[in-house]
């Protein structure tokens, strides 16, 4: 299950190991055993997590796939 997630505490990117900064969005992975991984949003861009969509328009980015 994939969460698209804001920091609010010291949070490390799993992949990168950047703390990320209170209010920076961040992905939450949850895997089939239990475990979490947590991706900036530059490390969940190089992984292909990231779609970009238009809307009112102005581009955003988002963490769930495309429909």
């Amino acid at each position: 299950m994939r969460r698209g997630c804001i920091a609010t505490g010291k949070i490390e990117c799993d992949d990168c190991h950047r703390l990320l900064l209170y209010g920076e969005r961040y992905l939450l992975i949850d895997d089939e055993e239990g475990g979490k991984k947590r991706l900036c949003v530059d490390c969940s861009t190089a992984h292909g997590y990231v779609s970009h969509r238009i809307e009112k328009v102005k581009e955003t980015i988002t963490f769930f796939p495309d429909e």
